[in-house]
């Protein structure tokens, strides 16, 4: 252990805790598990073993087995991708974000997406809620209209001037619409495409493909808006080059089109106390457009993939509310939540009875909000789950060569296995090291990332 800080800052419980850990006689294998799940704050327990024979001789290759770890466990990753819950899974989560959006952006080889796409029509749109009731902010001239000027980590910023009247059911049933005003929202974009190209709908198929990479952001009001790279694609894709009319502008005029036209709408129905509402998106409309390599006033593809890859790994919990489920009112009372948030929660619970099928209790935690954080169009780029399995079959690799195999056809072995689970997390002392495991690898990987461009441009140099 090297982070005496951190250490100085352990109660005295969890301070002997670590020690403990740190002084049993498996702590260096326990230490290898925890790197190898990137310091994974809850990590699965399972219990079980391997075994690898030839397919032909029936000889053993390899035999493993947890009998032998550190507690007769072996460790795995729990995979969570949000910070709240686990920093160093939602790092490798936000870290495969971002190659999935910049391969949609600047290509990649590696996965059959050509740098290319790079000339494809391509902006950076934001799509925001409307406004449920005036809220404390931050304008860019001038004060609050509370009259104060805010601190940027003022913790009134977002909350209601006059809560009393502010829409807390509007703004989480906004919330809980959202994916669908999305999806209405693209349906009418191809639209609005079509009608600036001259043909239909049918015809635009054949020609031009619209493609899109997105991720929900929560306001600190509560309310939920959408960043999204959108791309003009050739019939095929990004391997296929767009019909020459589709331009940055079009494209623009489009969105802009797209958002304000009456389809573009969520109607949601009357119930008890509630009216009936029609939900659109906000007057706060940003759409720029990407550039290969910026000038420092432009959005270039490496600012947008980290943006978008930052806001992959949050959920409400940013506007001060909780990550987990909340089942009632009474429980609600037991939290440590701002009075804002704990308004919006206390609407969802309410509303759940009015509109059952919504599931706004289930949701309360999340502001009403029920779609995927972050998601793509089926031919945008790569895949999540293709990012997964490169690291997985990097790790089997490296699994096979130290065990010997690599020189073995995987075909000719039989691989027998039995696992069982048997908990998750660590302890008091396990988590402080954890932690540091971390922000050791954390600190380490980002420094090789910032070396990388000036070691290519020496290579590049000397060449």
């Amino acid at each position: 252990m090297n982070d005496t800080a951190t250490l100085a800052g352990l109660d005295p419980a969890t301070l002997a805790d670590t020690l403990r850990v740190a002084g049993q006689p498996g702590f260096e294998r326990w230490q290898e598990q925890i790197k190898r799940t990137g310091g994974c704050a809850d990590p699965i327990h399972l219990t079980g073993w391997v075994l690898h024979k030839d397919k032909t001789s029936g000889e053993v290759l390899h035999r493993y087995s947890t009998e032998h770890e550190p507690g007769g466990r072996l460790r795995i990753a729990c995979g969570n991708r949000r910070a709240s819950r686990c920093p160093a899974c939602a790092w490798t989560y936000a870290g495969d974000t971002y190659h999935l959006i910049r391969a949609g952006l600047a290509g990649d080889d590696r996965r059959d997406i050509p740098a290319t796409v790079r000339d494809h029509p391509r902006v950076f749109a934001t799509l925001t809620a409307p406004s449920f009731g005036p809220v404390h902010n931050r304008p860019d001239r001038g004060v609050c209209r509370c009259g104060t000027r805010h601190a940027a980590d003022d913790p009134a910023l977002g909350s209601a001037l006059d809560p009393d009247s502010y829409d807390y059911a509007g703004a989480v049933l906004f919330n809980n619409h959202a994916g669908g005003l999305w999806m209405r929202f693209t349906n009418r974009l191809r639209r609005e495409i079509a009608a600036r190209a001259g043909l239909t709908q049918r015809e635009l198929a054949d020609v031009c493909r619209i493609s899109y990479g997105k991720v929900a952001e929560f306001q600190k009001r509560g309310a939920v808006h959408f960043h999204a790279v959108i791309r003009l694609d050739g019939p095929d894709g990004p391997d296929s080059p767009p019909p020459s009319w589709a331009t940055t502008d079009l494209l623009t005029d489009a969105i802009r089109a797209a958002v304000r036209h009456s389809y573009t709408s969520v109607s949601v129905p009357a119930s008890g106390d509630q009216p009936a509402r029609t939900f659109r998106w906000g007057r706060q409309l940003d759409i720029r457009p990407v550039k290969a390599f910026g000038d420092g006033s432009e959005l270039t593809e490496r600012a947008v993939a980290s943006y978008v890859a930052k806001y992959a790994t949050k959920a409400a919990e940013s506007t001060d509310t909780v990550d987990r489920r909340i089942g009632n009112k009474e429980a609600l009372e037991l939290l440590d939540i701002p009075d804002h948030p704990r308004r919006l929660i206390a609407a969802c619970l309410d509303l759940h009875a009015l509109y059952p099928d919504r599931k706004l209790r289930d949701w309360a935690h999340m502001l009403g909000f029920r779609g995927h954080f972050s998601s793509k169009s089926r031919r945008y780029s790569t895949t999540l789950g293709a990012l997964r399995q490169t690291r997985a079959d990097y790790r089997a690799a490296q699994d096979r060569q130290a065990r010997g195999l690599d020189d073995i056809e995987p075909d000719t072995v039989l691989v027998l296995a039995d696992w069982q689970y048997t908990g998750h997390g660590h302890t008091p002392g396990e988590s402080a090291l954890a932690a540091t495991i971390h922000r050791g690898l954390q600190l380490n990987r980002d420094t090789a990332r910032q070396e990388l461009p000036t070691r290519l441009a020496l290579e590049g140099a000397a060449a």
